[in-house]
């Protein structure tokens, strides 16, 4: 359980880091916003995911109580996260902001 706890961990960690390097390294809003939105999104679910199963180290009814709250929150981040972006994206899009384009691309 050790292992597979340790494994969420980290591969949640790296998928905050990866997506702080798409939000710094980006061109645009919409890109920007988009390496936020899945990165964030896997990587919280990783994360919170292995503190639910750390929990069930000592098996109890409260602890088993505790870990399926955190797996609901787990599923609402799942839910939440994406369509806050999809949200974010279309009213972004609604007041004007430009997607970015590469100069000299043909259109």
């Amino acid at each position: 359980m050790n292992w597979l706890v340790t494994l969420l961990l980290v591969s949640g960690v790296f998928f905050f880091a990866i997506g702080t390097i798409g939000i710094l390294r980006l061109p645009d809003f919409y890109s920007r916003l988009h390496a936020a939105g899945k990165c964030d999104t896997l990587a919280a679910t990783l994360a919170v995911s292995a503190i639910a199963l750390y929990n069930l180290h000592d098996l109890s009814f409260a602890s088993i109580l505790v870990s399926w709250k955190v797996f609901f929150i787990v599923f609402f981040i799942f839910m939440a996260s994406p369509t806050a972006t999809h949200a974010i994206t279309k009213a972004a899009l609604i007041v004007g902001v430009e997607p970015w384009q590469r100069k000299g691309a043909r259109k």
